[in-house]
């Protein structure tokens, strides 16, 4: 379980296809604290640590990928996937005790979305996001929404589109910072939204 609340900002060192697909990613974290089989959220992807080191003064962790993780989320994007030298944002797992910051995160991705327009107003930066109508349904005004790892708050939404607002503390500290349109991103749905539908639906069914 994560909060949204990026707790560092990675980089991918390699990535390479054996058997599922391999990922090596840059970290600050101390990897002496990293226990192989805890669970990293790497842009908003729950993956399980494999292995852990330094290297020329560089901390790293590797991951397994699967095809179907792959499938659901922007890692294999042809344009914009996972390359060498891509930032990802990063989150460990939470533990019994810490502060829940954000809001509850699974890191399993209901899908992806893509950025439609970007505006800086009064120092923040408004983004327009498109997704999926069958997505986009779970989606609430003022609710709670995970972008690539982050937890944010949704401004507005009209049809299959939102909008999201990013003080510059949230973009200074994450891979956000450096967002283009067109850019998919991973978009997992407040786990509470999922329950309601669960319930509605069969609630549904016996009428």
């Amino acid at each position: 379980m994560f909060t949204g609340i990026v707790t560092d900002v990675g980089e991918i060192a390699k990535i390479e296809k054996i058997k599922d697909t391999r990922a090596k990613i840059f970290c600050t974290y101390n990897v002496s604290e990293i226990e192989l089989g805890s669970s990293i959220c790497c842009d908003g992807v729950c993956l399980t640590v494999t292995d852990c080191g330094i290297t020329e003064n560089r901390n790293w962790f590797l991951v397994d990928i699967s095809s179907e993780t792959i499938s659901k989320t922007v890692i294999g994007d042809k344009d914009n996937g996972w390359t060498t030298g891509r930032k990802v944002n990063l989150e460990k797992s939470l533990k019994l005790g810490d502060e829940l910051g954000g809001h509850i995160v699974t890191g399993h991705i209901d899908g992806t979305g893509s950025i439609e327009k970007i505006q800086d107003i009064d120092g923040s930066t408004e983004v327009t996001f498109k997704t999926d109508s069958s997505l986009a349904r779970f989606i609430a005004e003022k609710g709670s929404i995970t972008l690539n790892g982050t937890s944010l708050t949704v401004n507005s939404i009209a049809s299959s589109s939102f909008d999201i607002n990013f003080i510059p503390h949230t973009k200074n500290n994450t891979t956000w910072q450096k967002m283009r349109i067109g850019e998919r991103v991973n978009i997992e749905i407040d786990i509470l939204a999922r329950y309601v539908d669960r319930i509605l639906g069969s609630e549904r069914k016996k009428i």
